[in-house]
């Protein structure tokens, strides 16, 4: 897939919830487009419908009708095993609550999607120390999350998103539980992968200054696009 292509399109996507009464639209014929190296920032009000698409985008969830293509697959159309091989060969993610073992180290965290890939260990752990060392996070291999501060345990939650080289990066609040700098911190780094790996990052967030190291800002409301700005002076 060529550099700014569409990696993701979302054509007429709807998701409804309930029956009769009851009935809720979380996405109300979306469309849209995400070109292949974009860093795009997600934003809306709770129950706008931004967490419902990062989910489809993810390929966690699938629209109840319309077309979600991703590199070209019509992914929403398929079943939970195949969207689970999608994830695992082409997307990696990071949450707000950096979703690491408790008692693992660095490395063996950063080597989980390896195994499920079936990467002889030998390898496994030279791929991880190389994903930590991306992220600013050489020597600290062998200590535990109750070892690293909130922005490293992030840094290792990142290192095992891009150890697998995802061809996209779905951030889930990755701020969200951070101090402003350490906040800005991962941000920066974000960013640097972004523009030195050519990942494309697909970034849900609540505030505006994190919102602002992203190329793209796309506001959600009501289960509709309301706003789609470039952001000519992204931070990054």
């Amino acid at each position: 897939m060529k550099p700014g292509s569409a990696l993701i399109t979302f054509d007429k996507v709807w998701k409804t919830y309930g029956q009769g009464e009851a009935r809720v639209h979380a996405l109300a014929g979306v469309d849209l487009s995400i070109p292949k190296g974009e860093f795009v920032a997600i934003m809306g009000p709770s129950g706008s419908g931004k967490s419902t698409s990062m989910n489809i985008i993810g390929c966690l969830d699938t629209p109840t009708a319309g077309t979600y293509s991703f590199m070209g697959l019509d992914a929403g159309r398929l079943d939970r095993n195949r969207r689970a091989m999608l994830r695992n060969l082409h997307i990696g993610f990071v949450f707000q609550g950096y979703n690491l073992l408790p008692r693992t180290t660095a490395a063996e965290n950063v080597e989980l999607p390896l195994i499920y890939r079936g990467v002889p260990a030998s390898e496994r752990r030279e791929l991880a120390l190389r994903a930590l060392a991306e992220v600013g996070l050489t020597g600290r291999e062998h200590h535990t999350p109750a070892e690293l501060s909130g922005g490293q345990q992030q840094r290792v939650a990142i290192a095992r998103a891009i150890v697998t080289r995802p061809t996209l990066l779905v951030a889930d609040e990755p701020t969200g539980n951070l101090d402003t700098a350490r906040s800005h911190e991962i941000m920066e780094l974000v960013t640097r992968l972004n523009r030195d790996l050519g990942l494309t990052v697909v970034m849900v967030t609540h505030e505006p200054d994190i919102a602002a190291y992203a190329q793209r800002t796309i506001g959600f409301l009501d289960g509709h696009v309301a706003s789609d700005t470039m952001n000519a002076e992204a931070v990054g």
